[in-house]
């Protein structure tokens, strides 16, 4: 279920998701509550483009770190791809 970040106070949350198209959110908020996940989402910037990069908003799902292995299981059974961190530090 959609929660706000005051919800979590300063326990820790874990980016599982950057969508970047609206559709696409709409969909991952859909799996994610029927997986009975609480999630944080929020807009932010991001790079994107292969040949021309330029600077872009998406929506950033956030998770509490309890509870990411069971919001990465059920995305990866709606086909969502799992945000890895391309430098290794989540």
């Amino acid at each position: 279920m959609r929660r706000s970040p005051e919800d979590f106070a300063d326990r820790e949350l874990v980016l599982i998701y950057i969508a970047k198209r609206l559709r696409e959110a709409q969909q991952l908020e859909a799996v994610l509550t029927q997986a009975g996940v609480d999630y944080v989402v929020g807009a932010d910037r991001y790079i994107g483009g292969v040949i021309i990069r330029r600077e872009r908003i998406g929506a950033f799902f956030y998770v509490l770190a309890e509870a990411e292995p069971a919001a990465r299981d059920a995305m990866l059974r709606h086909g969502f791809q799992p945000y890895t961190d391309p430098f290794g530090e989540s």
